[in-house]
């Protein structure tokens, strides 16, 4: 039987990163919450707070200094991740993406040159987006339709990719393709894809219940013209990049359920001393306090989790399960921590005149991205039995 935890969970952050938590931490209050309500109305994100993504270098946390990146690691973008959370679900998915799919991806798979002309726009200007799902494989990644054919020195890609997180912003997609059917998933290949490549757009914009102000969207290939020298890895490969790389991403979803959890827990905490029921506070009340324990030593069990998966991946040592166990605990603990939170808040809690319902339905969506909870039972089920 493999052995679960080859660390110790993180208990204590270092100096660098309590102070780049802060700093996150900060800017959420002053530059992300005031924004929230209007970002949510318009489902979409304000064009002012990108920007600033960038100039505080949080869209290119682990990318090195060298290429004009932060030089951090996967614990800081976890941090960055919960602390974004905490406030707005919405803009945290848009770094989670960037830092934890994109930017992983092509630091662990593409060649310099593709490290040279890509890495250091996506720390500075270029947002990026992760295209493996399709109209008909969601969790059967290896499903997919889209075909690549080459012809001479370039790649000819054809096929719609679906439910494509940032696919509104991005300037860069990762797109899987097959170049040989036959092959079935020895075929599929990571191809490095710009927006402004003839036979690419962008389509259908998802109409969402959470995270509404990012953007969800299909990405149409008609005859899209690659240059062979975009392709990510190596030809037939795709499928280990693809995975390897949502094994990494499942820890950055972990990282935004405990921050869209504790953001409804810190909301509840404040309302419950407030609210006065039989003329005492309801926090007063030894039901409320038994259900408000419960929440956070849930909550501080998932957190370990997710950091300790993140510590693993740090440093190089086997985090798939820990990966796993963590993304589908988190998404547990966001669901029963936000819905507590909607129930304490009552008849309030169900109106959008205060934050909770909004945390509630940003917290569904983490049982279902970046695989399925079925799917983070499977994976850990076949690892324990192996």
């Amino acid at each position: 039987m493999p052995e679960l935890v080859t660390a110790a969970p993180l208990t204590k952050l270092t100096e660098e990163e309590e102070l780049f938590r802060h700093t996150v931490r900060d800017f959420a209050e002053r530059e992300v919450r005031p924004r929230v309500a209007a970002m949510e109305r318009a489902a979409a994100l304000d064009p002012a707070l990108l920007a600033k993504f960038f100039e505080l270098g949080l869209m290119g946390i682990e990318i090195g200094e060298q290429y004009g990146g932060a030089g951090g690691n996967l614990l800081m973008s976890v941090l960055a991740v919960e602390e974004l959370s905490a406030v707005d679900a919405s803009t945290a998915i848009f770094v989670d993406v960037q830092n934890t799919l994109v930017n992983a991806l092509l630091l662990k798979w593409a060649s310099d040159d593709l490290k040279r002309r890509y890495l250091p726009r996506l720390a500075t200007d270029c947002v990026g987006a992760y295209a493996l799902s399709e109209p008909a494989s969601g969790s059967d990644a290896f499903g997919l339709q889209t075909k690549a054919t080459r012809q001479g020195d370039r790649w000819i890609l054809d096929g719609r990719k679906l439910w494509i997180t940032n696919g509104a912003e991005a300037g860069l997609h990762v797109i899987f393709a097959n170049v040989d059917f036959s092959l079935g998933y020895k075929g599929i290949t990571a191809f490095a894809v710009e927006r402004g490549f003839k036979g690419f757009a962008v389509g259908k914009r998802e109409d969402k219940l959470g995270i509404r102000a990012s953007s969800t969207t299909e990405l149409i290939l008609d005859q899209c013209a690659v240059p062979g020298g975009n392709v990510i890895g190596e030809v037939g490969k795709g499928y280990k990049v693809a995975i390897e790389t949502l094994n990494t991403g499942r820890i950055g979803i972990g990282a935004q359920m405990i921050g869209v959890a504790r953001g409804a827990l810190t909301a509840t905490l404040t309302y419950v001393r407030e609210r006065q029921q039989f003329g005492h506070p309801i926090a007063e009340f030894q039901g409320v306090q038994f259900q408000l324990a419960q929440a956070a030593t849930e909550l501080e069990a998932a957190r370990l989790m997710v950091y300790n998966a993140a510590r693993l991946e740090d440093a190089g040592e086997p985090y798939t399960m820990q990966a796993a166990m963590a993304k589908l605990f988190a998404s547990q603990v966001a669901e029963r921590v936000t819905s507590l939170a909607v129930e304490l808040f009552g008849g309030y809690g169900y109106t959008k005149e205060y934050p909770v319902e909004k945390f509630y339905r940003d917290a569904k969506i983490g049982t279902i991205y970046e695989g399925t909870s079925n799917m983070q039972l499977h994976t850990i089920a076949k690892l324990l039995l192996k």
